[in-house]
C-alpha cells in the first residue's frame, strides 16, 4: 500500500513538473528601410518552410510576428533595381530586428 502511494505520488510530481517543460516563445519582428523609396514592392523573410510577406510602404517595412529564429531577408525591387538578399537575420523573442536602410543597386 505504501508503495503504490509513493508510485503515485512521483507520477503526480512527472507531470507537474512536465506541464512547466513546455515553455511559450513570443514573437518579434523584422523592421527596416529601403532606399531608393520607391524602388522596391515587398519584403519577406525564410527560414525552412516558413515565409512571410509584407509591403514596401514609402520606402519602410515591418513583418511582425516572426518566431525567434534566424532567416533569410529579401526585397524585391522594381526594374533596373536588382533584388536584395541578407542572409543570417536574426529574431529574438519579443524584440524588433531592425536591419537598418538597404540601398538598392541598379
Amino acid at each position: 500500500m505504501k508503495t503504490n502511494k509513493i508510485a503515485v505520488l512521483a507520477a503526480s510530481l512527472v507531470m507537474a513538473f512536465s506541464l512547466f517543460a513546455f515553455t511559450t516563445f513570443k514573437n518579434g519582428s523584422i523592421k527596416g528601410t529601403v532606399s531608393p523609396s520607391a524602388a522596391a514592392t515587398s519584403a519577406y523573410v525564410v527560414s525552412g518552410m516558413d515565409t512571410m510577406r509584407t509591403n514596401v510602404q514609402n520606402g519602410a517595412f515591418e513583418i511582425g510576428e516572426v518566431k525567434p529564429g534566424t532567416y533569410k531577408l529579401v526585397i524585391e525591387a522594381i526594374a533596373p533595381y536588382k533584388n536584395f538578399e541578407k542572409e543570417g537575420v536574426v529574431v529574438k523573442e519579443k524584440k524588433a530586428t531592425d536591419v537598418g536602410e538597404i540601398t538598392l543597386q541598379q
